[in-house]
């Protein structure tokens, strides 16, 4: 079955940049029938999508977001990666990576979410 592992540093300074990557076993994810996102949930409030790449290796953002993301992908490791700069406080969330079938309009696969702490 298809798995999703967020990786990263779980604490980033004010004003660097927050650097995850979901690397992908059990499918690719170059398949066509699905694009790839990030999503996170500061404390106490709801899910944020920040962004998606598909098998095109188009990306695509949350116009709040896109100024100052990225999204990514390395298909020799099955991984794509987040990157967020000028991270401040308000960053602070737990982030995972999902997947996204294109005739649903619902995520099936998702990571089990990784900590990130925007602090000094």
């Amino acid at each position: 079955q298809v798995q999703l592992q967020e990786s990263g540093p779980g604490l980033v300074k004010p004003s660097q940049t927050l650097s995850l990557t979901c690397t992908v076993s059990g499918g690719s994810i170059t398949t066509t029938d699905y694009a790839w996102a990030w999503i996170r949930q500061p404390p106490g409030k709801a899910l944020e999508w920040m962004g998606g790449i598909n098998s095109a290796d188009a990306s695509y953002y949350s116009p709040s977001l896109k100024s100052r993301t990225s999204i990514s992908r390395d298909t020799s490791k099955n991984q794509f990666s987040l990157h967020l700069n000028s991270v401040t406080p308000d960053d602070t969330a737990v982030y995972f990576c999902a997947r996204r079938p294109h005739l649903l309009a619902a995520y099936d696969v998702w990571g089990q979410g990784t900590q990130v702490t925007v602090s000094p």
